[in-house]
């Protein structure tokens, strides 16, 4: 009887052999994955800075004898820890611009208390951020600052440059960052005015709980953790592919709560009323319009973003007043594109490049 074709016979017993060992190693990297904690993770050296309630400022020690002139203050989003961009030595975002050269500071939130339920977006924009910048003036000696804002922390770098346009923030740099929130399609739904009462929610519960942040993420794709729990059985004998669905896993559901009134803020003036998009935004009373921003910005998107879509994120660049502006679409997703494999080789190199000859 002939092989049906396409199949090679000889090689079947060596197939079925690797196909036996594998499930062996399947079931002891199985019981190995439950019984270990994981890669450790955000290890760069830092110092503290500065800690005020939920807001925590990072300065890393410099690892070249020489550093450029112009520090930089990463501003993280208001719903994600900071180690996204630390992970491990090797795959750390932070590692990277130390080893360029590069003179780093982290604003970094931790979950807002109970008794913190009352802050604004003008606490997050006209206190914390200025604060940081100050003290990042006061350590380094200088008085520029370049500032890279992801996501959501991309919103609020942009409200304190729209304010403080003529202050110390020399340089821009938005990862993902959403301008017109009518084409975040999945948030903009949930948060119809017609359905959802955030007056409600807010009034009765405070600050708003990770668990309905993290489940509004999910929806966007709402097979994709069952996907990827199937992968990772699939290549659990993989040691780096562990290793990275871990770090990824974890930080993906290391979800923080929203400060309350801070979410009340966000709910009507940028998703009911798309002020930002409007140029209607203002903040404690003062105008926070892009058109007022004038330093080189630069704008990295990513190809295959669900979260922030590019429809939402393209007018970003169009609507500030810089002459000096650039937006850059890059393959990957809303976390590929600034970690992971894709971004050392993409975003990164690109940032370094653009940033360098602006840090002088």
């Amino acid at each position: 009887m002939n092989a049906p074709a396409g199949l090679d016979l000889a090689s079947l017993p060596d197939r079925i052999q690797s196909e036996v060992q594998r499930a062996i190693q399947r079931s002891v990297k199985g019981v190995e994955y439950f019984a270990s904690s994981g890669p450790s993770l955000g290890s760069t050296p830092k110092d503290i800075l500065n800690v005020r309630g939920t807001m925590n400022l990072y300065h890393y020690r410099p690892q070249t004898d020489e550093i450029y002139r112009v520090p930089v203050l990463i501003v993280m989003a208001t719903t994600n820890r900071g180690y996204i961009l630390d992970l491990v030595p090797g795959q750390s975002f932070i590692e990277f611009l130390l080893t360029r050269g590069y003179d780093v500071y982290m604003l970094d939130w931790s979950a807002p208390r109970p008794e913190e339920k009352k802050l604004r977006m003008e606490d997050y924009v006209l206190d914390f951020i200025p604060d940081c910048v100050r003290h990042v003036q006061q350590d380094s000696g200088e008085t520029d600052v370049s500032v890279i804002g992801y996501c959501f922390g991309g919103v609020l770098s942009l409200l304190y440059g729209s304010i403080f346009h003529d202050g110390p923030m020399k340089n821009l740099i938005c990862f993902t960052t959403p301008i017109d929130f009518r084409e975040m399609k999945l948030f903009s739904n949930f948060s119809d005015r017609r359905y959802f009462d955030v007056d409600h929610l807010v009034d009765s519960i405070g600050n708003v709980p990770p668990e309905m942040i993290l489940s509004s993420f999910e929806m966007l794709r709402p097979a994709s953790r069952a996907a990827s729990q199937v992968q990772l059985w699939e290549n659990i004998w993989n040691d780096e592919y562990v290793k990275s669905y871990r770090m990824f896993d974890r930080w993906a559901t290391d979800t923080l709560p929203l400060a309350g009134e801070y979410f009340r803020a966000i709910t009507k003036d940028l998703m009911w009323d798309n002020k930002l998009y409007d140029g209607t935004m203002s903040v404690g009373g003062r105008a926070a319009d892009l058109a007022n921003i004038k330093v080189p910005i630069l704008h990295a998107v990513a190809e295959h973003d669900h979260i922030v879509p590019y429809d939402a994120a393209k007018h970003l660049i169009p609507k500030v007043g810089s002459e000096d502006k650039e937006e850059v679409m890059l393959k990957g997703g809303h976390v590929s594109l600034v970690a992971g494999a894709n971004a050392i080789k993409r975003l990164w190199p690109k940032l370094d490049s653009w940033l360098g000859e602006r840090s002088t």
